[in-house]
């Protein structure tokens, strides 16, 4: 048992590094939207709205889930900034 709890702890922090990385990958897509090579905005819409929803569940959780909300609070910003700077 005491294994799995390591084995989850582990996991738990290589998975929000994972996600935040996922998350700060919207940068170019940023920058490419800002001089005018505009992506599409639905996908980052999506992804700050689901982001925003995991946020909200892991903070009111009886014991709060911090890696889950950490994982997703990037995904708010980066997808809100990426969803704005592609309307056109």
């Amino acid at each position: 048992m005491k294994q799995e709890s390591r084995f989850i702890n582990i996991l738990s922090k290589v998975a929000t590094v994972l996600a935040i990385l996922m998350y700060v990958s919207y940068i170019p897509q940023i920058f490419n939207n800002l001089q005018g090579d505009y992506g599409n905005p639905v996908q980052p819409l999506v992804a700050a709205i689901n982001c925003s929803f995991w946020c909200i569940y892991a903070y009111f959780k009886v014991h709060r889930d911090w890696p889950v909300f950490w994982a997703n609070f990037p995904g708010i910003i980066f997808g809100a900034v990426a969803f704005a700077t592609a309307l056109h």
